[in-house]
C-alpha cells in the first residue's frame, strides 16, 4: 500500500471528489497541507486577504454551477474563527462548502497554546459536522464523510480542522482504490405526489412557490416543465429567482415584505392554493402568518423532514429531493393530461399577467443625484439574460431584486438568511472563477462595499474579472429606513468631508482612489446618461485588463425603497408608481393604463 503524509491524502482524496479551486491563507499550523496542494497539483489556490473573505469565494463558487463544492482554507485559531461568518452563511443558504484549518499539535491541546483554539465546538452550531481529527489514520475516512455529509439531504457546510503533526503523520493510503460515498435523499412516493396533485386540481387558483432547493436538486428544467403541464403560475423565492425566466407567462413575480414585486404580491393574495418546493417559508417572504395562509390550501415539498412544519403546519408535507418529487409531479401530470383529468387554466394564468403589465414600479427618473431606481433601470439595458448578479443585504439588494431581471437558474446569487455586510465582493470572486468567461456582475451599497473591499486586490492579482455596480448614498440606508419606526436617524450617517477629495462634497471615501490603489479599474457616475455608457465602458475594461471594474453612481443621500415591516398585503409604497409606459421602461411587460 503507498504510504504518504495524511495532508497528502486529504488532497488527493478533494480531487477524487471533484474539487479543482480552493481559497485560503496558509499560516504555521496548515502548512504541510498548503505542501501537500503544492506537491500534489490538480488543485488550484486563490490567496484571499482575509479568511472570511475565502469562505465567501468558496460559497460563490459553489452557487455558479451544479455540483461544484467550494474550499476554503485557513490557519489555526483566528483563520477559522474568522470562517465562521461563511460558515453560518453557508448553512442557513444550504450551501455545501468544506473548511479546512491546522490545528496545534495534539499534545498541546487545551492547553492554551498559541492560536489554539476549539474550532471544532466553536463551528458546530452552523455545520453539517466539525471534527477535529485526533489520529491521522482517520483522516481519509473523515474526508470522505464530509464530502458525503455536504451532499446528502439538504446540503450544507463541513469543517475538517487538522493539528499539525496530525497532517505531517505518513499512514497507508491509496487514492486509486478511492471512491465517494453513495449520496442519500429522501424521495417523494407517487401516493404522495397524487395526493398533492389532487389538492392542486381541487383548487381554483394554484400557485407554484419555488426555493432554492429546486436550483440546489438541479432541478429547474423539471418545474418548468411541470408548471407548463399543469398551467401552474410560478413564485420564485429569492434563493430560487431564475427557475424561470423573468419573462416566462406562467412567472406571477416574486412575493414577499421587501425583495417583492406588486405584481407578485397582488397575484399571491388571489391564490387559493400553494405548492412549496424547495422552500423554507422564509419571514421576509411570508411576513404576517395570518395574512399569507389565510383562505389557502398549502404542501410543501422539502428535502429536509423538520423543515415540515417548522414555520407553519402545511396542509400536506413531503419530505423528498426537488427532482425526485418533481420527477413524479411530471410523470403523473403526464398521465393525467393524456386522460383529460387536468384543468384548463389559462384564464387564472393569463390574469396574473394581466396585474404584470398594470402593477409597475417607477424606475425611470431624471433627478441629480441620481434616484437609485435608475441605476437599475439602465442596468436591465446594459446587462443580458446571460449576466449572473451577485448580492447581500441592504436597500441595493432589495431594490436591485424588485426591479432587476433574471432569466437563468443560478443567474441570481445573493446571501439569503445570513446577510453579511462585505458578502458581495468575495462571493463574486468566487463565482467569476467558477465561470471565468462569464459575464458576473455585482451590486453593492456603500457600507458592503467597504466591508471587505480589499478582497479586490484578490481579483487584480489573480486576474479575476467582473463589473461591480456601486450604488453610494453614504448612509446604511436599510437601517436608517428602519430606524423610521423608532423616529431617529442615529449612527447611520457615514457622510465626512475627505480632506484628500475635495470634489466628492459629503460621500467621504473616494471609492475610485481605493479600488485603483488596489490595482483595479473604476468609473465614478454622478448623471442618468452617464450610467449606460459607464456600464458599457466596464464591460470593455474588464474584459481587456482582466480584473474587477467598479462603477460607482453617487445617489441622493435618502430613497425609501418599497417594504412592508408586517404583511404583503400592506407594502409600502414610498415612491411615485409608473402610471405610464415611459416610467418603466424596461419592464418585461410594457405598462398597461387602465
Amino acid at each position: 500500500m503507498p504510504r504518504m503524509t495524511a495532508a497528502r491524502a486529504a488532497v488527493e482524496i478533494l480531487k477524487r471528489e471533484g474539487v479543482s479551486n480552493a481559497f485560503g491563507v496558509p499560516g504555521a499550523a496548515i502548512n504541510p497541507f498548503y505542501a501537500a496542494l503544492k506537491a500534489a497539483g490538480g488543485v488550484r489556490h486563490t490567496l484571499a486577504r482575509h479568511v472570511e473573505g475565502a469562505s465567501h469565494m468558496a460559497e460563490g463558487y459553489t452557487r455558479a454551477a451544479a455540483g461544484n463544492i467550494g474550499v476554503c482554507i485557513g490557519t489555526s485559531g483566528p483563520a477559522g474563527t474568522d470562517m465562521i461568518t461563511g460558515l453560518y452563511s453557508a448553512i442557513a443558504d444550504s450551501v455545501p462548502i468544506l473548511c479546512v484549518t491546522g490545528q496545534a499539535p495534539t499534545a498541546v491541546l487545551h492547553k492554551e497554546d498559541f492560536q489554539a483554539v476549539d474550532i471544532a465546538a466553536v463551528a458546530a452550531p452552523v455545520t453539517k459536522a466539525a471534527t477535529t481529527v485526533l489520529e491521522a489514520a482517520q483522516v481519509p475516512g473523515v474526508f470522505q464523510q464530509a464530502f458525503h455529509l455536504m451532499r446528502t439531504g439538504r446540503p450544507g457546510p463541513v469543517l475538517i480542522d487538522l493539528p499539525i503533526d496530525v497532517q505531517l503523520t505518513e499512514i497507508e493510503f491509496d487514492p486509486e482504490l478511492y471512491e465517494p460515498l453513495p449520496v442519500h435523499k429522501p424521495a417523494a412516493s407517487r401516493r404522495q405526489i397524487e395526493r398533492a396533485l389532487d389538492m392542486l386540481e381541487a383548487s381554483e387558483r394554484p400557485l407554484i412557490v419555488a426555493g432554492g432547493g429546486v436550483i440546489n436538486a438541479d432541478a429547474c428544467e423539471l418545474l418548468v416543465e411541470f408548471a407548463e403541464l399543469a398551467g401552474v403560475p410560478v413564485v420564485p423565492t429569492l434563493m430560487g429567482w431564475g427557475i424561470l425566466p423573468d419573462d416566462h407567462d406562467l412567472n406571477a413575480g416574486m412575493v414577499g415584505l421587501q425583495t417583492s414585486h406588486r405584481y407578485g404580491n397582488a397575484n399571491f393574495l388571489e391564490s387559493d392554493f400553494v405548492l412549496g418546493i424547495g422552500n423554507r417559508w422564509a419571514n421576509r417572504h411570508t411576513g404576517r402568518l395570518d395574512v399569507y395562509t389565510e383562505g389557502r390550501t398549502f404542501v410543501h415539498v422539502d428535502v429536509e423532514p423538520t423543515q415540515l412544519g417548522r414555520i407553519f403546519a402545511p396542509d400536506l408535507g413531503i419530505a423528498s429531493d426537488a427532482r425526485a418529487a418533481l420527477a413524479l409531479f411530471v410523470e403523473v401530470a403526464r398521465e393525467r393530461e393524456a386522460a383529460g383529468r387536468l384543468k384548463d387554466r389559462s384564464a387564472w394564468a393569463a390574469s396574473t399577467q394581466e396585474r404584470r403589465a398594470a402593477l409597475q414600479r417607477r424606475t425611470h427618473f431624471d433627478q441629480v443625484p441620481l434616484k437609485p431606481q435608475r441605476v437599475y433601470e439602465e442596468m436591465n439595458r446594459a446587462f443580458g439574460p446571460e449576466t449572473r448578479y451577485v448580492s447581500t443585504i441592504g436597500l441595493s439588494q432589495i431594490a436591485g431584486a424588485q426591479m432587476l431581471h433574471v432569466y437563468r437558474p443560478r443567474h441570481w446569487i445573493n446571501c439569503g438568511q445570513a446577510g453579511p455586510l462585505g458578502w458581495t465582493i468575495p462571493a463574486a470572486l468566487g463565482v467569476a472563477t467558477a465561470d471565468p468567461d462569464g459575464s458576473v456582475v455585482a451590486l453593492s451599497g456603500d457600507y458592503d462595499f467597504q466591508f471587505m473591499l480589499e478582497e479586490l486586490a484578490v481579483g487584480a492579482q489573480h486576474r479575476i474579472p467582473y463589473v461591480h455596480v456601486l450604488v453610494n448614498n453614504s448612509y446604511l440606508g436599510l437601517i436608517r429606513q428602519a430606524q423610521r419606526a423608532f423616529d431617529i436617524d442615529f449612527q447611520v450617517n457615514l457622510e465626512f468631508e475627505n480632506l484628500n477629495s475635495p470634489e466628492l462634497g459629503v460621500y467621504g471615501v473616494d471609492h475610485v482612489k481605493v479600488v485603483e490603489g488596489l490595482g483595479c479599474k473604476a468609473i465614478r457616475v454622478t448623471e442618468p446618461d452617464q450610467l449606460l455608457p459607464a456600464f458599457e465602458e466596464a464591460k470593455k475594461l474588464a474584459a481587456e485588463h482582466r480584473v474587477p471594474v467598479v462603477v460607482e453612481a453617487i445617489l441622493e443621500r435618502v430613497t425609501n425603497i418599497s417594504m412592508s415591516g408586517t404583511d404583503i398585503a400592506s407594502v409600502n409604497e414610498f415612491e411615485e408608481l409608473a402610471t405610464e409606459p415611459g416610467h418603466a421602461p424596461t419592464a418585461v411587460r410594457p405598462l398597461t393604463v387602465s
